[in-house]
């Protein structure tokens, strides 16, 4: 699909009506739309998210979460959307309308979908979203209506884009190496989560998990009492965790919010303080407060991965008893594959003398008793002979003491192997670069404050103090949201214990009843859809790492820096890990990349990821051109932007983001051009161009 048109109405710094087209041409796949800063690019960019996502945008990128957050909560934020200058001509209603092209939808065969979202400053409560198709309102969408959402919203995630990869199509070009910088676990589980929903690898986790409700259903009709009762106990016991975990994370979700805007207060006091002290312009202010802001970030990544390591020292002191489980976990791993091996040799025996049987009626004369047993008595031992020949013999006094899985068993070994060669070196690098990283904050700090007015007048000390209580408060939220993130690591934890019992217990109550035929049906689906999402895992492990690895050969100017990728998915399907190699085979660690390094590997990355998801949409990147140094900057000219998608828009400022040379690389690439034109304060409007004039037009329009 392609967007053929968008036409914003009196949203924001946009007055009246501004329709353009944006329809891409044979080879000419990327649009420009460019104007200086404050004349509504971002603006632009913002209210197709609106459009789309209403109040979820928040959830698409940080910069929308903030803005929100800034302007007290989404009511408050989208309620002040509407053009000053139209307000003051006594309008009150503005909209986005999105118009969609070359759709495919099984399920609704169309030409043209167009999606409206509209607010009015006197009669709405919330926004109001409309859905066309080929003009008419369409009956599956109103089917699609819930009692806690509309239809409309449900469509626009399920068939236009699903939220949870918006930020692959909607991004800033400057942040994009956010994907190359995992500095949290939790960054980390929610960029696993937008992975694993691109790749198409939840959708049959989710199936599977519901097909497993389902047998749940079954089973408690058919269970003992006590198996009945435990299960119940466990299912509501998981539910449970479920909304304790949902209810943390909103909480987790306010205080950050509230974080921002006390931390944005104490910014704000500092400045003042620094621009009455006259020792630190607010340039140089602003720059050591970037580097504070990437040391901060390291600082919790050091945080978490030593506290990770903290939680191995218990492992540490048990090294005795940990290599006995694992030699016990070998021998049982072994035992349950002889096991599986000699059931089926039972299973093939038994095929072949239900066939014996069979061609035994159709013999014409009797065959004796004894000559029938012997063959049938040596059948069992030639079967194993011939097929399996290398299958160990059963133990005959063994007993399996613990019921983990291959995965289980091999992360079990990897730990093993941590403490054992790793542990020592990986934890003194790790504090080396955790005291190195707090001398560095604590500098700048001392910096920062020395540069502060040091004056005692009245006024002074308020600023002082207000400041010392936000940055109190500051502290305490960040204690909050940890306390809160440990509770939900303990919730998923418990989780997931209950969730082994629950599997041991579904295989206690198969193993006491037969199933019923429904049930049976549902067990054959989930035992397919076992065998399919690992080998669907394996295929997009595969693809995924051939992908990144290509793109990287293309877009990085040091050819074969980086010599191999190995994407690593984990038995849930909810981890996502992803690791560079150099030539001599070794780990290349993330964060030792150069800024342009980092930009190409997650340029590749979510071009990879864009490619893997088979969803057709429009990519829209803000500041395209943003830090890559020149040689860089024309691969990415040359093979990103042209191939990433069917249909590109970039909002580049001209000269600056994108110069005069790399325009002239792009242009036979452009199919519309758009200027937006600030003609009053508070009104833009957008003004079509052509490949050709764009730069002239550009300079008339804006010349110093």
């Amino acid at each position: 699909m392609f967007i053929r048109e968008i036409e914003l109405n009196n949203f924001r710094i946009y007055k009246g009506k501004n329709k353009i087209d944006l329809s891409p041409e044979t080879d000419k796949n990327i649009a420009i739309i460019s104007g200086k800063n404050g004349f509504g690019k971002t603006t632009f960019l913002m209210s197709l998210v609106w459009c789309l996502y209403g109040k979820q945008m928040q959830n698409v990128d940080e910069l929308y979460l903030k803005e929100i957050s800034d302007k007290g909560g989404y009511g408050k934020y989208i309620g002040n959307s509407l053009n000053s200058l139209a307000n003051v001509e006594g309008e009150t209603k503005f909209s986005v309308s999105v118009t969609f092209n070359d759709v495919k939808i099984q399920e609704i065969p169309c030409k043209e979908i167009k999606i409206t979202r509209s607010f009015d400053t006197v009669t709405s409560t919330r926004d109001k979203v409309e859905v066309l198709v080929d003009g008419f309102e369409n009956e599956l969408i109103l089917d699609l209506t819930t009692d806690g959402q509309q239809g409309e919203e449900i469509f626009i995630r399920d068939y236009i884009l699903p939220i949870e990869i918006a930020k692959f199509f909607f991004f800033d070009a400057e942040k994009i190496v956010a994907l190359a910088e995992i500095n949290s676990p939790e960054q980390r589980r929610l960029l696993s989560k937008a992975y694993t929903e691109v790749l198409g690898i939840k959708k049959y986790e989710d199936l599977k998990e519901q097909l497993e409700n389902i047998q749940d259903d079954y089973r408690k009709k058919s269970a003992k009492p006590r198996e009945k009762t435990e299960l119940n106990s466990i299912i509501a016991n998981i539910d449970n965790a479920d909304i304790e975990i949902e209810s943390i994370e909103a909480e987790v979700k306010l205080l950050d919010e509230e974080k921002i805007e006390k931390a944005n207060a104490s910014n704000d006091i500092q400045r003042k303080l620094i621009s009455e002290g006259n020792k630190m312009t607010l340039e140089q202010l602003n720059k050591l407060k970037d580097v504070e802001s990437v040391l901060n970030e390291t600082m919790g990544r050091l945080q978490s991965d030593l506290k990770e390591l903290f939680d191995l020292i218990p492992f540490g002191l048990a090294g005795e008893t940990l290599m006995e489980v694992s030699m016990q976990l070998g021998n049982e791993k072994e035992y349950r594959d002889s096991k599986l091996i000699q059931e089926d040799v039972d299973y093939k025996t038994k095929n072949i003398l239900d066939d014996l049987e069979e061609k035994k009626k159709s013999f014409p004369t009797v065959i004796p008793t004894d000559i029938r047993n012997f063959y049938e008595k040596h059948i069992s031992s030639l079967v194993k002979k011939y097929f399996f020949s290398e299958t160990p013999e059963l133990p005959n006094n063994f007993k399996p003491l613990h019921d983990f899985s291959d995965t289980e068993i091999n992360e079990f070994n990897t730990l093993l192997n941590t403490l054992k060669h790793s542990f020592k070196s990986k934890f003194t690098s790790l504090n080396d670069e955790y005291l190195r990283t707090k001398k560095s904050i604590d500098g700048i700090r001392r910096k920062i404050r020395d540069a502060e007015k040091d004056a005692e007048d009245e006024h002074i000390s308020n600023l002082r103090a207000e400041k010392e209580k936000l940055d109190s408060r500051v502290l305490t939220i960040e204690l909050e949201i940890r306390e809160l993130k440990e509770k939900i690591g303990t919730f998923k934890n418990n989780k997931k214990t209950l969730k082994q019992r629950q599997e041991e217990l579904r295989k206690k109550i198969d193993n006491s009843r037969k199933y019923s035929d429904k049930d049976a049906k549902a067990q054959d689906i989930i035992n397919k859809l076992k065998v399919f999402i690992k080998s669907f895992k394996e295929e997009k492990k595969k693809s995924l790492e051939e992908n990144i690895l290509s793109e990287l050969n293309i877009l990085l100017h040091k050819k074969d820096f980086i010599k191999n990728i190995s994407v690593d998915i984990n038995q849930a399907g909810d981890d996502v890990d992803i690791s560079l190699y150099n030539a001599r085979k070794e780990k290349i660690d993330k964060s030792s990349l150069s800024m342009g390094e980092r930009q190409m590997y997650a340029s590749a990355l979510l071009k990879a990821l864009v490619d893997e998801s088979d969803i057709e949409f429009p990519v829209f990147i803000d500041s395209p051109m943003q830090k890559f140094d020149a040689d860089h900057a024309q691969n990415i000219i040359k093979e990103f932007y042209p191939n990433v998608s069917k249909q590109v828009v970039l909002f580049p400022l001209l000269h600056k983001e994108l110069t005069v040379p790399e325009f002239n690389l792009l242009k036979p690439k452009m199919s519309k051009v758009y200027l937006i034109h600030n003609y009053s304060t508070d009104a833009s409007k957008l003004i079509e161009a052509t490949p050709n004039n764009l730069l002239t037009k550009y300079d008339e329009l804006y010349a110093d």
